[in-house]
């Protein structure tokens, strides 16, 4: 069972937070699209959210891919 890495946000996501994460923006391999991907493990990446005020508000999973929603007061 791998853990990781993990995708963390899209090519509009703020870029001070990625940073933080300690992601890098990229694009895969036949995707039209960049994403910001970090090495750490999604329950890292999910404490260091919160530490930041973002609360999980939803989880589902895909396969064998796991996908959080997150809300943040006043986060605009």
């Amino acid at each position: 069972m791998e853990c990781g890495p993990t995708m963390v946000g899209d090519g509009e996501s703020d870029a001070t937070l990625m940073e933080k994460l300690e992601a890098k923006l990229m694009k895969q391999l036949g995707n039209e699209f960049q994403e910001y991907i970090t090495k750490w493990s999604p329950r890292k990446v999910l404490n260091q959210l919160e530490k930041e005020g973002w609360k999980v508000v939803a989880m589902a999973g895909i396969g064998q891919t796991c996908a959080w929603t997150l809300y943040k007061e006043n986060a605009l």
